[in-house]
């Protein structure tokens, strides 16, 4: 009995070391194939984009004015003040008005006086005439009854025109504003005596209209030819994040001696937010096209100075390679270098990371 047990076990020793030795002889299993990452992404490709030169420009009022004294007088009322918005029409300045109104008086007077001699040397006229007619008076007479009339016809028109001026003078002492603006100096204050000259007019206010503004840059005369040529330009607001067409482009026809430099004028589109008179913007003029890559700026991973993306590699590997940027164009970035066309970039950075972290943490299986 004893014998019997101590073979069969010699015999289950032997059989465990052949299939031992059976598998060391075996080649290793191939590994299994690393499954695809479940990641949004897209294809890097290179397109014709447009090449442009970009200038620093001063946002400048279309309608603007300073607002000067047109007669002499004291300030009265200053109703508005710096940063004011105010309308077509409304009182800007009001001056006292003694002087002018007493001359607009007394030119009224003299219209009357005059108005009433005219009277009197026409009728006298036509009576003359009528003498004359039936050959009772001289020539003589006639010819100066002619003058008289003519006189003081000419000395009406005289006293007409002097109420007219008088009139004017009166109305200088209400400033009104010429357009729908806001005003941008103040130069006058309350109870201040002004003169209309010599030798300067004293100014008043001066006021700019928001609602038509244009950019004014200069820019060398060696670029000049190409902005000319394409007369196209576009406004980058918000650190080039966002970029407004150009309504208009002019190059003005001469340059300045001192700098060699032309002054374009560049047309900022109604209601365009953002913009301020006196406040500095870029300006991109086009310069033709380029061939650039370009990938959305959502599926870039920044981390101070900086810049990256996701590479889903051909074994299914997802790496953060680093790219160098150029140019933002909207939603869009200028890829300089670190990519190459036909690689594929996760869209979402987030997700990318989210999956690094958990197949390192074993919970995702190759």
């Amino acid at each position: 009995m004893q014998r019997s047990s101590a073979g069969t076990v010699w015999r289950f020793v032997m059989l465990l070391a052949g299939a031992l030795l059976a598998a060391c002889g075996r080649a290793p299993a191939p590994a299994k194939p690393a499954a695809p990452p479940p990641l949004d992404a897209f294809v890097v490709s290179s397109a014709e984009a447009p090449r442009d030169q970009v200038w620093d420009g001063i946002v400048e009022a279309i309608n603007e004015t300073t607002l000067a004294a047109q007669t002499n007088a004291r300030v009265q009322q200053l109703p508005v003040d710096i940063g004011d918005r105010v309308a077509r029409g409304d009182v800007l300045v009001r001056f006292s008005d003694v002087e002018q109104n007493s001359g607009r008086r007394s030119a009224e007077a003299a219209v009357a006086a005059a108005r009433a001699n005219d009277r009197q040397a026409e009728a006298n006229w036509k009576r003359i005439d009528g003498i004359f007619a039936r050959q009772l008076v001289a020539r003589a007479d006639l010819d100066a009854a002619t003058a008289q009339r003519d006189a003081a016809r000419a000395a009406l028109t005289a006293a007409q025109a002097q109420l007219r001026s008088a009139g004017q003078l009166a109305d200088y002492t209400v400033v009104r504003a010429p357009f729908d603006g806001v005003v941008t100096q103040r130069f006058v204050e309350v109870g201040q005596a002004v003169q209309a000259g010599p030798p300067q007019p004293q100014p008043l206010l001066a006021l700019a209209a928001l609602d038509a503004l244009r950019a004014e840059v200069s820019v060398p005369q060696s670029a000049v030819d190409v902005i000319r040529a394409h007369a196209q330009a576009t406004l980058l607001l918000d650190g080039g994040a966002r970029r407004v067409p150009a309504a208009s482009v002019m190059v003005l026809p001469t340059a300045d001696p001192v700098t060699h430099t032309f002054r374009v004028r560049v047309g900022v589109p109604a209601g365009t937010a953002g913009l301020w008179p006196g406040m500095t913007v870029k300006v991109a003029f086009a310069a033709g096209g380029a061939q650039r890559m370009q990938v959305p700026t959502s599926a870039l991973v920044r981390r101070g100075e900086i810049d990256g993306v996701y590479v889903l590699g051909a074994d299914n590997s997802v790496t953060l390679r680093l790219v160098r940027l150029g140019r933002h164009d909207g939603n869009d970035v200028e890829v300089l270098s670190g990519l190459a066309t036909g690689e594929r970039v996760a869209r979402d950075p987030d997700a990318a990371v989210r999956w690094l972290v958990a197949r390192h943490a074993g919970k995702i299986t190759p």
